[in-house]
């Protein structure tokens, strides 16, 4: 199986930065898209940025330029830079990955890892 853990989560001022990261482990064969979501209390997850294996990224509208997402391949691991954070971005952020399990098998196995809480408040 395979297991995703979010570190970094944490209160910040409003304007103020953190830096998520996602480390995969167990038995990977590879890691394809990996990405970053956040969910409010009683609102639907939302993408805030995905990154392919070779390095491709996506952003919401909302973030970009504020928020980086990289990937560190050797270490499966995904990070968020966020800066200039705001009140509104007070929410749980998920990390999720398609990871190919073995070398035959051409089809990803989508995970979430459980959450690593981002509060933004003064």
């Amino acid at each position: 199986q395979v297991q995703l853990v979010e570190s970094g989560g944490g209160l910040v001022q409003p304007g103020g930065s953190l830096r998520l990261s996602c480390a995969a482990s167990g038995s990977i064969f590879r890691i394809n898209a990996m990405g970053w979501y956040r969910q409010a209390p009683g609102k639907q997850r939302e993408l805030v940025a995905t990154i392919a294996s070779g390095g491709t990224t996506y952003y919401a509208e909302s973030v970009k330029g504020r928020f980086t997402i990289s990937r560190d391949n050797a270490k499966n691991t995904v990070y968020l830079q966020m800066n200039g954070l705001k009140p509104e971005e007070t929410d749980v952020y998920y990390c999720n990955s398609d990871v190919l399990l073995y070398s035959w098998n051409p089809y990803p196995r989508n995970y979430w890892g459980p959450g690593t809480q981002v509060t933004v408040s003064s």
